[in-house]
């Protein structure tokens, strides 16, 4: 709303400072600045508010130390994050673009989905909350709803150079030729990104157009498909991940950060042109998506960091990871997630690795044997006896390592 002001008044009246709302830099601080400010000065109220609503976290004892004084800590924290994340993208974002109105659908209808179950668990004294096959159709839903937008959009395009031969040619006749006329015109495309592939490039249609190559009109299908299985793996490794003080949000700071500077350089041609990747016009707006999130992440951690004094609940956990899905599947980096979000990999991975081999045990030996202490991850290191804080702090060094990778393997072809 804001930018629609400045614009207007930069128009009409040549008001001072009013062009700094046309530089996406300064819009995208501004949107981390606010969402920061909101997470940590209204978090409190809000953590007050749940706390007279009695929305109290009931502990199951699993064994664990300290887990005894986490009861009564309120939960349904994501509320906060939600908050922070939305009020500055509708002050500061060209709402208009349609990355940010799938964004704002995705954070509303995963919010929505999290805050039945943390109610369900709450109120009706159901600690499985909302059923797993009501979570599925949610996800699937909203699969259905990204991929189709991504795919039928005419607003949803990219640019490929054009082959090495012609931009030779172009170069030689004039070697001071703007990038944009090194580049195809705009076009859609089911292209992505996959690292260690030649050209860093994968088109979903190869999949199908192997058969016949009249089949490349039904390669929204596959798409799609993709779009559903990704959102529900992210979703639910968030949702894993979300067990100790401060490791869902720590990690998903990291993550939505560098989906952030993807967002960024792949919305600019020079950029583009120089690293070598794809151009995707009109995708900067997710830069400030991005950066709200972060500040707002970071804001809800000053609350949420051991001791926490809130937890984020499922309104939290199953929002960051679909907005996470939804960022990547956008600037076509979801093949990058299994590196940059390994940390909710790993968890995911223990969790199907012990329940998979206590099954298989119990049915081949009569006795389930396990894996790991226990599942996911994190709590096997707090049966290994150490303390969630350095748990924490190792997973968030682990995440900017997979961070910096996930960035190298952009010239890794």
């Amino acid at each position: 709303m804001l930018y629609y002001l400045f614009e207007y008044l930069e128009k009409q009246f040549q008001f001072p400072g009013a062009t700094l709302f046309g530089f996406l830099t300064f819009r995208a601080a501004l949107a981390m600045i606010l969402s920061l400010l909101i997470s940590t000065i209204y978090g409190k109220r809000i953590i007050g508010f749940l706390q007279k609503k009695q929305m109290g976290e009931t502990i199951r004892d699993l064994g664990l130390s300290g887990q005894a004084e986490k009861a009564g800590t309120p939960t349904m924290g994501g509320i906060i994050i939600i908050i922070a994340t939305l009020i500055p993208v509708l002050l500061i974002a060209k709402l208009e673009n349609v990355y940010i109105i799938l964004l704002i659908v995705t954070t509303l209808w995963m919010g929505v989905i999290g805050f039945v179950d943390d109610y369900i668990k709450k109120f009706k004294n159901d600690k499985e909350g909302l059923k797993g096959k009501f979570k599925v159709m949610g996800q699937v839903g909203l699969g259905v709803i990204v991929g189709a937008t991504l795919y039928f959009s005419p607003a949803v395009t990219m640019k490929e150079k054009l082959p090495v031969e012609q931009q030779q040619v172009l170069l030689a006749e004039n070697p001071e030729i703007a990038p944009s006329k090194l580049f195809k015109p705009e076009e859609k495309s089911t292209k992505t990104t996959i690292p260690f592939f030649k050209g860093n490039e994968f088109d979903y249609a190869d999949l199908i157009t192997w058969i016949s190559p009249s089949l490349e009109k039904y390669a929204w299908v596959i798409f799609i498909i993709v779009a559903i299985f990704i959102i529900t793996a992210v979703s639910n490794g968030a949702n894993l991940t979300d067990g100790i003080d401060g490791l869902a949000a720590g990690t998903s700071a990291i993550i939505v950060l560098v989906l952030g500077i993807f967002a960024w350089i792949s919305s600019n041609i020079i950029f583009s042109e120089y690293l070598n990747i794809m151009y995707i016009p009109r995708v900067e707006e997710i830069t400030i998506y991005t950066t709200a999130f972060v500040g707002a992440l970071i804001g809800f951690l000053w609350y949420n960091t051991y001791p926490a004094q809130v937890f984020m609940g499922d309104t939290g956990s199953l929002t960051i990871g679909g907005i996470i899905a939804v960022i990547a599947i956008a600037v076509r980096k979801e093949w990058l997630i299994p590196v940059l979000c390994g940390i909710f990999l790993a968890e995911n991975l223990s969790v199907v690795m012990q329940v998979s081999w206590f099954k298989y045990t119990k049915k081949k030996y009569g006795e389930g044997r396990r894996i790991f202490k226990m599942s996911p991850l994190h709590h096997h290191y707090q049966k290994l006896g150490y303390h969630e804080s350095k748990i924490v702090t190792r997973f968030w060094i682990v995440g900017i390592l997979l961070a910096i990778l996930s960035i190298v393997t952009l010239k890794i072809r």
